[in-house]
């Protein structure tokens, strides 16, 4: 009784609509885009549309509405762009890249300006023939490559029936997968650990790589029993056991068994 005329109006029209969409509709009420607009208008010019939407959610009035928006200001901001690089100069570019690897942008850029071809350096950069490196070599690629020439070592702890901790120092060489060192201690050193490393190598029996974690047992004494054998330290990265993984897998499967 107390609604104004135009909200009348605006309610009424919305309810037929909605009577047309279900009239023309066999199964499920399908709106078109002209349907979408129409509520979309309604949303605008009436405060009351929600109370008289009975299809669809409100919220998906007002994705249709912001969807709108969108393609408005994009149909708005549409800007021409860069020019097309014909195909001629883009082939040049290749050329001249791949002639003189050591040409930069800036360098090919200037030669082009020279034969009175204006273009951006941005642009031959994107054209330019990119170098190709060589595929880095991965671990496991030098730990299999290096498999006759390598040893690894660490330790594992054991604790005693009488609650001592024990430190079990281990040399595994990779070409067999054998333990062909160890020995226990309860304080182990750089000096200590050394003194094992000469013990497992007699003669000229040392391997060339030793790989090992950054562990502050191995220290000055360790690293200067290594050298004198003539044996080069490689290091795994920090927090990276899997780096050492022949080590690792003889230490599980000595505390398994």
């Amino acid at each position: 009784m107390f609604m104004s005329r135009r909200a009348l109006i605006l309610e009424n029209l919305a309810l037929r609509h909605q009577l047309h969409v279900l009239q023309r509709s066999r199964r499920k009420p399908s709106l078109s885009r002209a349907d979408r607009g129409l509520w979309v208008l309604l949303s605008r010019l009436w405060n009351g549309w929600r109370n008289a939407l009975v299809l669809v959610q409100p919220d998906t009035v007002v994705r249709w509405h912001r969807k709108g928006f969108r393609l408005y200001w994009r149909w708005k901001s549409r800007k021409p762009g860069r020019p097309k690089v014909p195909r001629e100069v883009r082939d040049l570019i290749r050329r001249m890249s791949r002639e003189n690897p050591g040409w930069g942008a800036p360098k090919i850029h200037g030669e082009l300006l020279k034969l009175g071809i204006d273009i951006g350096e941005t642009s031959v950069a994107k054209y330019m023939v990119k170098p190709t490196k060589p595929r880095p070599q991965t671990w496991m690629t030098f730990l299999r490559n290096h498999t006759k020439n390598m040893v690894s070592i660490d330790f594992f702890t054991v604790p005693t029936a009488t609650f001592r901790i024990l430190y079990v120092f281990v040399i595994l060489a990779h070409d067999r997968r054998k333990v062909i060192h160890f020995n226990v201690t309860d304080s182990p050193s750089a000096e200590w650990t050394g003194r094992q490393l000469i013990q497992a190598f007699p003669w000229d029996t040392a391997p060339k790589y030793l790989l090992r974690d950054r562990d502050s047992i191995y220290g000055a004494e360790f690293q200067r029993a290594a050298y004198n054998l003539g044996i080069e330290q490689v290091r795994i990265s920090r927090r990276s056991p899997w780096q050492n993984p022949f080590v690792e897998r003889v230490i599980g499967s000595i505390r398994r068994e």
